[in-house]
């Protein structure tokens, strides 16, 4: 059985103030975890903000769970299926986790009959049940980043989008992060990172982005195998992100 594409992208263009965000980006994903790998200012977090709908397409279309995004109202009605965590995701101090991700689980419009259980249901999934009446003030670095995944799962999204969820992490957090991504469950997840090993332990597949384009799509072992021998990196996968960045006019 073939899945259902999640999201596709076709020729899409981001521009601010005259420069180039995107260039013609395209891509389609299923079920399963995509890398999103790229240096400073090569447009991930551009991506995903349009892929969230915070931003609309200068050009080209982007498809959300069956539904073109061209409106206001499309727009919305994606949110539903969408869930986004930005780097820096605010929240009130004074909120506990349960009223900060049920907050979030309102503001997507998940239903009122269901967004109890599933406030819940997100809160233990990322390990905070015992935390839950915890004020957000309260909490340690990788505790917030825990809570704020479960604010980006409420609902049972369609679509994850996780926008470097591993920053500020110790090693140990980083591992109980990967932990958590695996058992999200059969879903859409794009994880954007500067951590290529981040990528090789999680992801299905991998879209490199340069300067606002797609300089590589494919699987974690295509990467791996495009390494030249002359390129930095400790393993097969960061030498062929490398290789990929260089043969792109990028910064290798």
């Amino acid at each position: 059985m073939v899945s259902e594409e999640v999201v596709s992208v076709t020729g899409l263009r981001q521009s601010y103030g005259g420069r180039t965000a995107l260039a013609d980006v395209s891509f389609s994903l299923a079920d399963g975890v995509m890398g999103l790998l790229g240096p400073n200012g090569a447009g991930k977090t551009t991506l995903l903000r349009t892929l969230a709908t915070i931003a609309s397409p200068a050009r080209g279309e982007v498809c959300v769970a069956g539904r073109v995004v061209r409106t206001g109202r499309d727009a919305r009605l994606a949110r539903r299926a969408i869930g986004y965590l930005p780097q820096d995701f605010g929240y009130l101090p004074g909120f506990s986790v349960y009223d900060f991700v049920r907050y979030v689980a309102w503001l997507r419009e998940v239903p009122r009959g269901v967004a109890h259980d599933s406030t819940l249901r997100a809160i233990e999934g990322v390990g905070l049940s015992d935390r839950m009446s915890d004020r957000m003030r309260t909490l340690s670095g990788g505790m917030v980043r825990r809570a704020g995944i479960a604010s980006a799962i409420v609902g049972d999204p369609k679509l994850v989008l996780l926008d470097e969820p591993t920053v500020g992490l110790d090693p140990a957090q980083r591992l109980d992060f990967r932990s958590l991504i695996r058992s999200l469950g059969a879903r859409a997840v794009v994880l954007s990172t500067h951590l290529v090993e981040d990528v090789a332990a999680l992801c299905d597949t991998v879209v490199v982005l340069d300067s606002g384009r797609v300089i590589f799509t494919g699987s974690t072992g295509e990467l791996s195998a495009l390494a030249a021998p002359d390129v930095p990196g400790d393993t097969a996968i960061e030498r062929g992100y490398m290789t990929v960045l260089r043969a792109g006019g990028g910064r290798a």
